[in-house]
């Protein structure tokens, strides 16, 4: 399982993002570019559709691959009370050669992303990691060095946190204190749910810039 919550900032504010989440978090920050590719299996005679992402690190060496499925979100009273989406989630490290077996076993190429920003895994009582990132699409297939923006001047921030049925309620507290620092700059909500730019992020990023720095936790 994971908790997950998303916002979005405009990339003239990313620099004091990053000096506020460098003096919370108390670690360096680690690059991101990741080729994602979401494949969807093709339905058959009494088989639903399934999904899975095929991550591929491209700030290694030599790319690493990673296969994710993203399970179903928490139901019930108790989970639409969080302020942080509970999911199932469920990865592995995978071979070069996992697209050609995705394709062998049915599934076919839905989307493909790429991300590039960078990262922050730190520990605050739980595991928590932030990314924050431009979304870029091919304007050819994997053609990653012609990708251009979604949206342009506009990234993604995301928090997620690993957890289990026995202590998602310890993470979640974690994740939603977390992002209370974060809330001049941006807002998160969890995954779907849009609430825009934040009034009050250019006041708060001229802060930040003058002064240099968030306060360590």
């Amino acid at each position: 399982m994971e908790c997950v919550v998303q916002g979005i900032i405009e990339t003239k504010h990313v620099e004091a993002l990053e000096i506020l989440l460098q003096g919370l978090c108390g670690v360096h920050r680690e690059s991101l570019r990741i080729h994602e590719l979401c494949l969807k299996s093709v339905p058959t005679l009494g088989l639903v559709s399934s999904e899975v992402r095929l991550l591929c690190d491209l700030e290694q060496p030599e790319p690493t691959w990673t296969v994710r499925h993203i399970g179903g979100a928490m139901r019930g009273a108790g989970a639409e009370q969080l302020s942080v989406l509970v999911r199932t989630m469920a990865e592995s490290k995978v071979t070069k050669n996992a697209l050609r077996l995705f394709n062998a076993l049915g599934y076919k190429l839905d989307f493909e992303l790429l991300r590039v920003g960078f990262a922050f895994h730190f520990h605050r009582g739980v595991q928590i990691t932030v990314t924050v990132a431009s979304v870029n699409k091919m304007l050819k297939l994997h053609a990653t060095d012609d990708a251009v923006p979604v949206t342009p001047g506009i990234q993604l921030v995301e928090v997620t946190a690993p957890a289990s049925s026995e202590n998602y309620s310890e993470v979640v507290a974690a994740v939603s204190s977390f992002c209370e620092y974060l809330a001049p700059l941006l807002h998160l909500s969890k995954p779907g749910v849009s609430t825009g730019i934040v009034p009050t992020a250019a006041a708060a990023a001229a802060s930040l810039m003058s002064d240099g720095g968030g306060t360590a936790l």
